[in-house]
C-alpha cells in the first residue's frame, strides 16, 4: 500500500485492532442471522508525510449509506458549539443575504440551520438520504452527493464558489483526499474562507484514544500533514484553533495561496508542539500499541471481575468509537448486556460485532444497574449530568480511556 497523499510506500504499522465490522453498520433483528462484514483495521504511518491512514480495504460507499446512522443533532453539546462556531463566522466575514456558505458533510442540518435563521444562503453536501432528509425539512439545501473535484468544478461552473467554506469531522473521513482537497480549492471564492475541524493526531497519541479509530476514518490528521496536503493544492493555512470536541480537535482556517492574510502564530506553535512531541519521530508510532493493548485489557478485566461479583454493567451510547473497543476486546452481551442511546435511528438495534443491544435512555430507570459505562467518554461531562440523578440508587459511571476511570 502506498500513501494516499504523497504516494510513499508505507512500511510501518501503527496499530492493529484485528478484523472488525464497519462501527456504523448497526444491525436490526433479522440481521443477526445473516454474515456479518468484517475489514482489517489496521493503521499505517508514512515517513515522508507523517500521515497516519488505514489500510485499503473498501470505497466510503459501502460506509456512508442511506441507512446511515450517526446524527449530529443527537448532542447538545456538539448543537452549542455549532451555534457559537455560526455566530463567529457570521460576524468576522460580514456574512449576509449575498453571501454563500457551503458545509461539506453537513449530515442532519446540526450547523447550517443557524445560518438560514439568520438569512445566509447556504448549500449542504451529504450524501446519506438518512441524515439530508432531516437537513431538507429544516429548509436548508442539499447536494445528496460525495464531494470532491468534479462536484468542486461543477460549483465554480455553475457560479457557488464559497464565501465560507467549511467541514467539520469529513476531512479524516475521505479516502481520496487528495481529490477532496482540490474540490476544496474550486469551490472557494477568491478571498474566501475555509475551515476544517478534526481530531488531532497529537490528542489521539497523548490520550491512547485507539477507540476513535475506525473504518469511517480512513486519516488521522497532524496539523504539519494538513499543511502538506493543502499546499499540494493551491491553499494556505493561516490560523489554528485547539478545540476540546471529540477528545481534542483542531480547526483550521485557509485560504488560497495568492491570499494577502498573514499567518498567524499559533501555526507554528502547533507545528513545534507536534515536534517536541514526536509526531515526525517512528518510535512514537511504534510505541502505541502496547498503550492501546493495555485500555482494552483493564476494561476487559474490569467487565470480567463485575460479572464474577454479581455486579451488573451497562454502557451508554452506542458511539463508532464503542463498537471499536467493544470489537476489539471481543466483549459480547454476556459482560455487556445493553447499551442505552438518545438517537431514535439506533434504538432497537444491535450494535455490529458485539451484538449488544440498543435501547432507548429512558429504559435505564427499569433496568438494575450497578456501573454505567459510557462509551463517548468525550461527552462523558454531559452525559453524568443528565443521569446525575441515577447516583441516588447507588449507580457509579465508568470511562475506558485514557485509563480506567470510576466516579
Amino acid at each position: 500500500m502506498n500513501c494516499r497523499h504523497c504516494e510513499a510506500q508505507l512500511r510501518h504499522s501503527f496499530l492493529d485492532l484485528g478484523h472488525a465490522p464497519p462501527s456504523n453498520a448497526y444491525l436490526t433483528e433479522a440481521d443477526l442471522s445473516r454474515p456479518e462484514r468484517y475489514y482489517p483495521l489496521r493503521l499505517w504511518v508514512c515517513e515522508e508525510c507523517w500521515l497516519v491512514q488505514t489500510e485499503d480495504y473498501a470505497d466510503a460507499g459501502e460506509l456512508f449509506d442511506a441507512d446511515y446512522a450517526y446524527f449530529s443533532s443527537t448532542s447538545s453539546s456538539w448543537l452549542e458549539h455549532a451555534r457559537i462556531y455560526t455566530e463567529r463566522m457570521r460576524e468576522a466575514l460580514e456574512l449576509g443575504a449575498n453571501s454563500l456558505v457551503i458545509e461539506v458533510a453537513s449530515n442532519d442540518g446540526y450547523l447550517l440551520r443557524n445560518f438560514v435563521e439568520a438569512g445566509v444562503p447556504c448549500l449542504g453536501v451529504e450524501p446519506t438520504a438518512s441524515t439530508a432528509e432531516t437537513a431538507e425539512r429544516l429548509g436548508i439545501p442539499v447536494l445528496r452527493e460525495f464531494f470532491g473535484e468534479a462536484l468542486g468544478h461543477r460549483l465554480a461552473d455553475e457560479g457557488r464558489k464559497a464565501d465560507l467554506l467549511l467541514g467539520n469531522n469529513v476531512f479524516a473521513h475521505v479516502p481520496d483526499i487528495n481529490d477532496f482537497s482540490r474540490g476544496l480549492k474550486a469551490a472557494l471564492k477568491p478571498g474566501g474562507t475555509l475551515t476544517l475541524e478534526f481530531p488531532h493526531l497529537l490528542r489521539l497519541i497523548e490520550l491512547v484514544q485507539f477507540d476513535t479509530v475506525y473504518h469511517e476514518h480512513f486519516s488521522y490528521l497532524s496539523l504539519y500533514s494538513v499543511q502538506r496536503i493543502l499546499e499540494a493544492v493551491g491553499l494556505r493555512i493561516f490560523d489554528v484553533e485547539e478545540l476540546p470536541t471529540h477528545g481534542g480537535s483542531l480547526r483550521i482556517f485557509a485560504c488560497h495561496a495568492d491570499d494577502p492574510r498573514s499567518i498567524e502564530s499559533r501555526v507554528a506553535a502547533v507545528l513545534e508542539e507536534e515536534l517536541q512531541a514526536g509526531l515526525r519521530t517512528l518510535t512514537t508510532y511504534q510505541e502505541f500499541q502496547f498503550r492501546a493493548d493495555r485500555v482494552k485489557d483493564n476494561l476487559l478485566a474490569f467487565l470480567i471481575e463485575q460479572k464474577r461479583t454479581g455486579r451488573r454493567v451497562l454502557a451508554y451510547g452506542a458511539a463508532a468509537k464503542g463498537n471499536t473497543i467493544l470489537n476489539y476486546a471481543g466483549i459480547k452481551p454476556d459482560l455487556l448486556p445493553c447499551v442505552v442511546d438518545a438517537a431514535p435511528s439506533k434504538q432497537g438495534k444491535y450494535m455490529p460485532g458485539s451484538h449488544v443491544p440498543i435501547h432507548p435512555v429512558a429504559m435505564l430507570e427499569q433496568m438494575q444497574c450497578d456501573y454505567l459505562l459510557i462509551l463517548p467518554w468525550n461527552i462523558a461531562d454531559e452525559v453524568t449530568r443528565q443521569l446525575a440523578h441515577l447516583t441516588e440508587s447507588g449507580v457509579r459511571f465508568v470511562t475506558a480511556v485514557p485509563h480506567l476511570v470510576i466516579k
